[in-house]
């Protein structure tokens, strides 16, 4: 029977149009409304009557916003305790802010083989090269770094070289972020360094750590095994629901740091798959096993061990170098591999949200039967025009082997096209494979100088583990 449009379907249609515009409209303002609250935080900091009569310069450098996220704990602990502070992320640091400081603080992460963070990427060009008078200048430097790597913290040495360069007297702390108990003796020497500087400044001692702890006890509310048979590690997919009932807001890109049972120093992040609008918390989680045989302790607690109704306190962490920002009215493309995907489905989420569907997702992963995760809503996005493209490289199972990066090689020109057209580009995954042979394979196709355009633009973004 054909469907007739009566003044009452369409009314019920409009007022359903109308409530889904509502919803977005409401979400959209929130997350302006969180954006102006970090400005005016970043502006309030600066504010106290500091006994050497400047403010402290906290400096940070941040590939999956640990290193963020401290030095806004640090700038709140210094602010607490009466001194005013300038906080800066790197990319944005001039010389004259830093010579109009007797006293700077840096956290600043090394990613890859002694890499800077992307965003570092126009202080590594232009601040890096010049000379600045700091004789008499006070630095301190916490360098986050993974001692898996051989040039372990390259970054933050790198730049307390620099700084000792220009007359600067430097300390410097090394926090082993892929060691648990290391990662603790670090930050509790980092905070007691802060405390002593802060009472050297204002003789005032720090009123504890000053941390804007956005964590609160969610519900483990369902567990989805999205490969099973694959010849990979077990994929769930985690939905979460807050305890209290109010749930807060983040953004796509945004990250969840918990702690399993029994290791309250060792939190680990897992990066959000859902957006506030999905009404629920969701994170994609691969069970990991160790060098040893041994099944990875957070993973083994949330895939296997941690009972359906369970509460655990997650904390919600702003990762600003992945999120869309800007970009959100550009086109984009979306390239990763495994439990990747989360960062990338949560940006199409938001977009969708936004009425924007021009992304283009690439994906690897091991097997088309067993791997194609959260591949129904992908493929709805597909069918409904609210995804323009989706293209999937499998490593087994198939005629043609492959991996994400020929997937690319593959589609250079199409590629080429988007960016020409102002496309941005974000990669999630893992850093050893996966996105260094795309950050390899974007250089051929691209021009490393184009490249390290968009990434100063803040047109490539990564958030890689």
């Amino acid at each position: 029977m054909d469907w007739i449009v009566t003044p009452a379907r369409l009314g019920g249609a409009l007022a359903l149009v109308l409530g889904y515009a509502g919803l977005c409209s409401g979400v959209a303002w929130r997350l302006r409304q969180q954006r102006h609250a970090l400005q005016r935080e970043r502006h309030s900091l600066q504010q106290g009557d500091g006994a050497d009569g400047a403010a402290m310069l906290v400096v940070y450098a941040s590939q999956t916003g640990q290193a963020e996220a401290l030095a806004h704990d640090t700038a709140r602990t210094l602010h607490a305790g009466g001194c005013p502070v300038q906080l800066v992320p790197v990319q944005e640091l001039t010389l004259a802010q830093l010579q109009s400081c007797r006293h700077s603080l840096w956290l600043l992460s090394t990613t890859g083989e002694g890499d800077a963070p992307d965003q570092a990427l126009p202080f590594v060009q232009q601040l890096l090269p010049q000379s600045a008078a700091l004789r008499g200048h006070d630095a301190r430097i916490l360098a986050l770094g993974d001692r898996e790597y051989e040039q372990f913290c390259a970054f933050g040495l790198r730049v307390q070289a620099w700084l000792q360069g220009q007359g600067a007297q430097t300390q410097v702390v090394c926090m082993d972020s892929g060691h648990a108990p290391a990662q603790a003796r670090a930050l509790a020497d980092w905070q007691d360094g802060v405390g002593a500087l802060l009472h050297a400044v204002t003789g005032q001692a720090a009123a504890g750590w000053q941390s804007a702890d956005s964590s609160q006890h969610w519900v483990l509310r369902s567990r989805t095994h999205l490969n099973p048979g694959s010849q990979g590690g077990a994929v769930y997919l985690l939905e979460w629901a807050p305890e209290n009932g109010q749930l807060p807001q983040w953004e796509s890109g945004d990250l969840v740091s918990l702690c399993p049972p029994g290791e309250p120093d060792a939190p680990r992040d897992y990066t959000i798959a859902s957006v506030p609008a999905d009404g629920c918390l969701q994170l994609l989680v691969r069970q990991s096993v160790r060098d040893d045989g041994e099944l990875g302790v957070a993973s083994r607690w949330l895939c296997e061990e941690m009972a359906l109704g369970a509460t655990l306190a997650l904390r919600i962490r702003a990762h600003s170098g992945f999120r869309l920002e800007g970009n959100m009215d550009r086109p984009v493309v979306l390239i990763g591999n495994g439990t990747g995907l989360a960062g990338l489905y949560s940006h199409i989420k938001a977009r969708v949200q936004q009425q924007q569907f021009d992304h283009w997702l690439l994906f690897g992963e091991r097997s088309p039967e067993h791997d194609k995760l959260l591949d129904a809503q992908l493929q709805q996005w597909v069918a409904q025009g609210q995804l323009a493209r989706l293209d999937r490289a499998w490593s087994r199972d198939v005629a043609q082997p492959g991996y994400v990066q020929q997937l690319l090689a593959q589609q250079a020109d199409r590629l080429r096209h988007w960016v020409e057209r102002g496309a941005a580009i974000y990669v999630c995954g893992s850093l050893q494979g996966m996105a260094k042979g795309v950050d390899d394979m974007l250089r051929e196709l691209l021009g490393s100088e184009q490249l390290q355009a968009l990434a100063a633009s803040g047109r490539y973004r990564r958030d890689v583990y």
